[in-house]
């Protein structure tokens, strides 16, 4: 397929952040030069070591690896070192033929891949492709966002601005249904019956309760505010009020 149609398909993938680890120069030139032109925004290292730093410090949607690199060192060592740290950033191996072996063929099955040089970019970009939006769905199913709030449903986690927010498990439960139905308004009754398990308004004192700690601990110290209040009507979590 000719880059320009694979640039439209790469739409979707715009401002995706993706680190390269390739020792070899025209190789990385060549895949972050392709990449960048896709709408990638691409950092490059030479190194293991560098790229580590890189991996475990920054946020990134793909990592990029050469299996070999300088000094013998295996890049397979980088997928090891992300799962030891739960780090679910998926990883493609560029590997020689001869070096092609079961633990490379088992990359697929904890969400990483491999590609076999010599490769056409073409061939490279659909496999960048497919493992970042695999990784979207991934991400959308275990976390959820509004502005810069994120909520880790695996671990039942909040945070905001990078600020980690301590939550009890009904205030956690509380911002959850209020955030999957952002810049909508959420009655009272419809929170009690989510939250609670209740059907009348006998809880109402202790949603109002929980409704001001929340407040404070999201919003207190940051802006925009998120969690308003709709006279007469309920709660909205929404960026604009």
């Amino acid at each position: 397929m000719a880059l320009g149609a694979r640039r439209l398909g790469a739409m979707f993938f715009m401002s995706m952040h993706c680190l390269i680890i390739e020792d070899e120069r025209d190789t990385a030139h060549f895949i972050r030069k392709g990449l960048k032109e896709a709408g990638y925004i691409v950092t490059c290292c030479n190194e293991l070591a560098e790229g580590l730093n890189f991996a475990v410090r920054k946020q990134w949607d793909i990592i990029i690896v050469d299996r070999m690199l300088s000094g013998n060192v295996d890049g397979l060592l980088i997928v090891k070192i992300l799962t030891k740290l739960d780090k679910r950033t998926p990883v493609l191996i560029l590997t020689a033929l001869a070096m092609l072996d079961e633990r490379v063929r088992g990359l697929r099955k904890v969400g990483h891949d491999y590609l076999i040089k010599p490769f056409t970019f073409s061939h490279f970009l659909a496999r960048v492709e497919a493992l970042t939006r695999r990784h979207l769905q991934l991400k959308n199913m275990e976390e959820l966002q509004v502005a810069d709030l994120k909520l880790n449903l695996r671990t039942r986690t909040a945070e905001r601005g990078g600020r980690p927010i301590s939550l009890q498990p009904r205030e956690f439960r509380l911002l959850e249904h209020l955030v999957r139905h952002q810049n909508q308004i959420v009655t009272r009754t419809a929170l009690l019956e989510s939250v609670w398990d209740c059907h009348f308004d006998s809880n109402a004192g202790v949603l109002n309760v929980q409704i001001s700690r929340l407040r404070r601990k999201i919003d207190k110290g940051f802006s925009p505010r998120l969690l308003h209040t709709i006279r007469g009507a309920g709660y909205m979590v929404s960026v604009d009020g």
